[in-house]
């Protein structure tokens, strides 16, 4: 048993040193890197908050703390923040339905992540959507009102790395 034993340490070993790979080498934990999905959803045009979920890479569904320019995912585990370019895209509105729809694409850039995901950098698209019905007020469409039906979807979708 000993013989054994001993014979398994050094085929190891000899793998090891023909490899040009060390014990070191092998207990080390390579940056994963991977494509990753996120999608925000909300039904509420006056909500500072949405929800999201990320597929990919890793999973997890929390929440969008939405700003200008910049957004923080809020998972279990951490943080992360999504800074994204304004967007083009086209929309149109019916006077008579008061139906607007909002079609916007760009680009987001991924960092600032918190404990989880605590060096995680990336970059992608997105698509955004807006459904919505304004509110009337004597039988006219109400610019200065919340509308009465809403609904917003963002898909995006890049590479991310994380350490």
């Amino acid at each position: 048993m000993r013989r054994t034993f001993a014979a398994a340490i050094g085929a190891v070993s000899a793998a090891a040193v023909l490899t040009g790979t060390g014990l070191a080498a092998a207990s080390a934990t390579p940056a994963a890197t991977g494509t990753e999905h996120f999608q925000t959803l909300t039904t509420s045009a006056t909500a500072k908050t949405t929800g999201v979920i990320a597929i990919g890479l890793f999973t997890a569904g929390g929440t969008s703390f939405e700003g200008r320019t910049t957004a923080t995912f809020k998972f279990p585990g951490g943080t992360l923040q999504v800074r994204h370019s304004r967007g083009t895209g086209n929309h149109t509105f019916n006077p008579r339905t008061c139906l607007l729809r909002l079609n916007l694409h760009g680009t987001y850039t991924v960092g600032h992540g918190t404990g989880k995901y605590a060096g995680i950098s990336g970059h992608g698209q997105y698509q955004l959507s807006i459904l919505a019905i304004g509110a009337k007020v004597h039988s006219k469409c109400s610019q200065s009102r919340p509308p009465t039906s809403f609904q917003k979807i963002i898909n995006a979708s890049g590479p991310v790395s994380l350490p």
